[in-house]
């Protein structure tokens, strides 16, 4: 509709151009006849035939020169106002052809540059989503590289009779295969969330939130009794539309995270409402985080150091489902950090009365 509307107001510019253009030859060509008529008749005193076949050959004339300067005007003019509609076609088709097309400039102040900033926006979107996507592929190769060496090369040693198998060794190529597994299953998960599939499968229902919260909780009393001294929790209750099973996946991979990276052995959590929002925070002291970078670790497959990645259960993807699973919620979710003292933050809307 917006586009209609931009190539309508477009189409009724070169409308009026073009009887612009048209009004400006009659006018010019009409005085021309007018005064070159009076100036024969009135100070050449040319009369009678000679007067006709004088102002035809005049008309000829100013009809020729009327048209080359109207021609000339209408031609740059038009060129102004199609010259970003001709970039815009062959920056679509680089699109098309897998290229990045270069910014599009437009340099008056109209509907065509508001549709250039437009295409711009959107070139760079998949330029961007491109990227990501290059660089997910990556990661899973990266990901995938070392359990699929790891069974290849015990498999070959098999082969060759270097080694027997034993129940030892099965149950390392077991472990292996696992990991694979939960790599791929993540995946899934993530862009399952990422796609909106989600809802489809699992709608949206009213969720007490602190319920959800309680029962993450309580999942890893384990442990977290056998890691903290100083656990407090404080949920206000309250209702949202949400997810159970994927909110309390949020909040599981967070406390998992902060289990493997924790230091010290205080850990408060709070949840409460202000305002519209329902705000929560996972407050504890663990590994160092540049404050520079606190973003970057909701990023897919990121590790703040590789050490973070020995860890066995690792694959860089908890946090990143976290943030999907919260955006898919409308809400938000961050990190306060001033490189040791962390705090897990996550905004979601609540019900309108």
């Amino acid at each position: 509709m917006w586009l209609n509307r931009k190539l309508s107001n477009l189409l009724s510019k070169l409308v009026i151009l073009n009887s612009l253009v048209i009004f400006l030859v009659i006018l010019l060509a009409g005085f021309s006849v007018k005064d070159y008529a009076c100036f024969l008749v009135n100070s050449e005193n040319v009369t009678g035939p000679n007067l006709v076949k004088t102002l035809d050959g005049f008309i000829w004339k100013v009809g020729i020169l009327a048209f080359v300067i109207a021609g000339l005007f209408h031609y740059i003019t038009v060129k102004k106002i199609v010259g970003p509609i001709v970039d815009l076609s062959r920056a679509a088709k680089e699109i098309k052809e897998g290229r990045t097309p270069s910014k599009i400039e437009v340099s008056t102040s109209s509907e065509l540059k508001e549709l250039a900033e437009n295409f711009n926006s959107m070139a760079e979107s998949l330029h961007s989503v491109q990227e990501k996507r290059e660089e997910m592929l990556k990661d899973i190769a990266h990901e995938l590289r070392t359990p699929l060496t790891n069974i290849n090369g015990y498999l070959e040693a098999l082969q060759n009779g270097v080694i027997d198998g034993n129940p030892e060794l099965f149950g390392s190529l077991l472990e292996e295969s696992r990991r694979i597994t939960r790599i791929v299953e993540l995946i899934t998960e993530l862009n399952t969330w990422n796609n909106g599939i989600y809802f489809s499968e699992k709608p949206f229902d009213q969720v007490k939130i602190k319920k959800v919260l309680l029962e993450s909780l309580t999942s890893f009393n384990l442990k977290i009794n056998d890691r903290f001294t100083d656990a407090r929790f404080n949920i206000e209750e309250s209702i949202l539309l949400g997810n159970q099973d994927g909110l309390m996946q949020v909040f599981t991979n967070i406390l998992q995270n902060i289990l493997d990276y924790d230091t010290e052995e205080k850990l408060i959590v709070n949840g409460e409402k202000r305002k519209e929002k329902y705000f929560i925070s996972f407050s504890h002291t663990g590994q160092f985080i540049d404050p520079r970078k606190r973003e970057m670790i909701f990023d897919r497959f990121y590790r703040l150091e590789e050490s973070r990645s020995t860890k066995a259960n690792g694959a860089g993807l908890g946090l990143a489902i976290a943030k999907s699973i919260v955006t898919a919620h409308k809400g938000t979710i961050g990190l306060k950090t001033d490189g040791s003292n962390h705090t897990f933050w996550i905004e979601l809307p609540l019900i309108k009365k």
